[in-house]
This record gives structure tokens, C-alpha cells and sequence, in this order.
């Protein structure tokens, strides 16, 4: 069984009338969803990040240069990962298009290299 990393893209900022309740919503749905994927044993772990945060290291040694990120041109932003098993790549993007991130963004589904 290998190992895929779904990257749960989104855009900068929530939808217009996303409250404190749409917010429990959504959290209910990623949760119950989450829950189905661990019951099957094919989740591994995941995490949201933290809005607005994040640094972009580009260069080595004297020349490495430290900058705050993600930018704001970016039309799209990483909000959180899982990590799931799957037999194959089709298998991966079965489980991945049931997550209910789907409604409002993109997933990038990549299989973890295990060097």
C-alpha cells in the first residue's frame, strides 16, 4: 500500500458570509468525513494550517534568503493536508473526491516518495 499526500488548495480568503456557524459546518463535514476515511484504515493523519502564516526560504549558506509567505498575489493558498494510504493512484483520488473540500477548492493528490 503506498502513501499520497492530498494538498488542500484554497483561495485567499473565505467566501463572502462565512460565519462562525458556516465555520462549525464546515469543520462537522471535514471530521465526518475524516472519520469515514480512518474507519476504512486509510488515513494516516492531517492537519489545517494556520491562515497567513508561513515563511519561503529560497538560496544556501550566505545567500539564503528568508521571506514571509504565502504572498497575497497568489491566487491560490495551502490550507491543510492528509496524509491516506491507497493501492493506487485512482484509489487516492476515490477517497479525495469525497472530502468536502471540494465545494470551495482544489486538492492536489501526490504520492509520498518513501526514499
Amino acid at each position: 500500500m503506498a502513501e499520497f499526500i492530498l494538498l488542500l488548495h484554497q483561495a485567499p480568503v473565505p467566501p463572502t458570509g462565512f460565519g462562525p456557524a458556516e465555520m462549525q459546518a464546515a469543520i462537522l463535514r471535514y471530521k465526518t468525513w475524516a472519520d469515514g476515511v480512518a474507519a476504512k484504515g486509510n488515513l494516516r493523519g492531517g492537519h489545517k494550517l494556520v491562515n497567513g502564516t508561513g515563511r519561503v526560504m529560497r538560496g544556501k549558506g550566505d545567500a539564503l534568503a528568508v521571506t514571509d509567505g504565502p504572498f497575497a498575489e497568489a491566487k491560490e493558498v495551502l490550507g491543510g493536508l492528509f496524509i491516506i494510504n491507497a493501492e493506487s493512484y485512482e484509489e487516492a483520488v476515490q477517497i479525495a473526491s469525497d472530502c468536502p473540500h471540494m465545494d470551495h477548492g482544489t486538492i492536489e493528490v501526490r504520492q509520498i516518495d518513501k526514499m
